[in-house]
């Protein structure tokens, strides 16, 4: 059992050759990030004056780190 557990914590990480504490900190991160831009959203919609591509670009430049991270 504690195999099958220890498998469920580091199976994923391994397909993007990460250890468990890299994804973890990856992950993190990009929930940060990803608050930011909600949060950049949510001003805008208030103040559209305001923060006019913060958001796209935030995501824009997610998207490009996701997919270029072992390259």
């Amino acid at each position: 059992m504690t195999r099958s557990l220890s498998r469920l914590f580091t199976e994923h990480p391994q397909t993007v050759d990460e250890t468990y504490f890299q994804h973890m900190r990856f992950a993190a991160g990009f929930a940060v990030k990803l608050l930011g831009a909600g949060c950049a959203a949510i001003v805008h919609a208030v103040l559209p004056f305001l923060f006019e591509k913060t958001a796209s670009r935030m995501i824009n430049d997610m998207h490009y780190r996701m997919h270029n991270r072992n390259g």
